[in-house]
């Protein structure tokens, strides 16, 4: 961290307790735009790519390009909001989607595939953006309500989920009125969505969340500079095991999840079943994570993290016992979606809590990073699985992806990193306090950086 930076942060006042409902209203509203644009252009990706390629065995780079996009963008913009704060992170990621948006307009008005795809990566920033909100809303949460309020942050993802996708019909008309080619409307709506997005975050994040947290935390300039997030994966095991259940978690998900629709239209089911099958799977993701922050806050995180898994754990086994039965099919993706949720919400909130303030940028940025690589990767093997062994062999090898996840989660609980950091846990918004944080904590773990090294000096 630069001394820009930490002189920035040093400074910054401290807004109170009612700052945190604040940010976590900004970013749902944030959140809200950001799926609403990514729920308009979910189906037109993939046709917009064939239509310009001429080719349908090509739409699939759409998702691809995407997911590899808000990969390799995840680690820009961590070190970003760990040089200049959430708000001007968050706000160039907006910017950075909106010139995706553009882009993939021209290079359709072009015919150009090349430029298209180009597009198509960039436009991935607002799912990293996404990413990074959530953790956004843990930056001056109390430790008490953490997961809830990163878990409200996820369930505000439901509204963009559920509407963007009718915009479709809208989106073409608008497409035509602007004389634009095909398929081309909802990237228009993404491009104003984002544009909002970038409002909201630039005005609505003041004082910057990240800063305040960072003020809070004690004497800014007297602490270490950050440690890069891989520095941090191999020298924290909590950070590690974290990442680790997060990733394979959305392994899991996608892979089943992927190969879904490919499974049900081969044995006669309609794209009616097909469509309510996904659009329950999303629901589950969604729409019950509050539950999920809830319980994470009272049972303990990795305890969630196991329930999660129990959750995958019954999904998988229906998709090897059901796989021929559309019902048990249908039930099995909703019970993955819940699966889902449990663990990244619980999951996100140890990745959190596994290091000290001006680490956690960093360590989010690469976690969601491998997050997003895993999934891309879950999502390419889960094909070729599917073919050798079907839909059943495939609900039993990511199984084996659970098993390793539930026994890093029961080495967090052995551990006792399933705890905030007390270091940190005992400042208050607004105390006026000078006190030597003691190094004796139950995360003896821990190494490099030191997050009770500094004096506090909360001012």
């Amino acid at each position: 961290m630069t001394e820009t930076s930490t002189a920035s942060a040093a400074q910054t006042p401290d807004p109170g307790p009612g700052f945190q409902r604040k940010v976590l209203t900004v970013l749902a509203l944030g959140q809200i735009l950001g799926g609403l644009g990514t729920g308009a252009t979910l189906a037109l990706g993939a046709l917009l790519v064939t239509e310009v390629s001429g080719s349908s065995a090509l739409s699939g780079l759409a998702a691809t390009m995407n997911t590899l996009g808000a990969a390799i963008l995840a680690i820009p913009l961590a070190r970003l909001a760990q040089r200049r704060g959430r708000r001007i992170s968050l706000t160039t990621g907006a910017l950075v989607a909106i010139a995706g948006a553009a882009v993939i307009v021209a290079a359709a008005a072009l015919n150009v595939f090349p430029l298209l795809l180009a597009g198509m990566g960039l436009l991935g920033s607002g799912m990293a953006l996404n990413l990074q909100s959530r953790f956004a809303a843990t930056d001056v949460a109390p430790a008490r309500t953490r997961a809830r309020d990163l878990s409200l942050i996820v369930w505000s993802t439901t509204v963009g989920s559920v509407v963007g996708p009718n915009l479709f019909g809208p989106s073409e008309t608008l497409g035509r009125a602007l004389g634009l080619p095909q398929f081309t409307g909802g990237f228009v709506i993404a491009l104003c969505a984002q544009v909002l997005g970038a409002i909201v975050y630039f005005i609505g994040l003041r004082p910057d969340p990240l800063k305040v947290a960072l003020s809070r935390g004690g004497s800014v300039a007297s602490k270490p500079s950050p440690a890069g997030g891989f520095t941090l994966l191999r020298t924290v095991p909590a950070a590690r095991r974290a990442v680790l259940v997060v990733a394979l978690s959305h392994a899991v998900m996608v892979g089943v999840m992927s190969m879904t629709p490919v499974h049900l239209t081969t044995h006669g089911a309609t794209l009616s079943v097909v469509g309510l099958t996904i659009s329950l799977h999303v629901a589950g993701m969604y729409a019950l994570s509050p539950i999920f922050g809830w319980l994470a806050d009272k049972l303990g995180r990795a305890a969630t993290v196991l329930v999660g898994q129990a959750l995958f754990a019954v999904a998988l086994v229906l998709t090897w016992l059901g796989a021929d039965h559309q019902g048990l099919v249908l039930a099995a993706l909703v019970l993955l979606g819940l699966g889902w949720s449990a663990s990244t919400v619980s999951g996100s909130t140890m990745v959190t809590e596994s290091v000290a303030t001006h680490d956690r940028p960093g360590l989010q940025g690469t976690s969601d990073l491998t997050m997003n690589l895993c999934g891309a990767a879950g999502g390419a093997l889960a094909g070729p699985v599917l073919a050798l062994v079907g839909f059943s062999g495939l609900g039993l090898v990511a199984l084996v992806l659970v098993a390793i996840t539930a026994v890093t989660a029961m080495r967090s609980l052995r551990s006792g990193s399933d705890t905030p950091n007390p270091a940190e846990a005992w400042i208050a918004p607004g105390a006026s306090a000078h006190r030597s944080v003691s190094c004796e904590s139950p995360h003896k773990e821990l190494k490099g950086p030191s997050p009770c090294s500094p004096t506090v000096a909360n001012s």
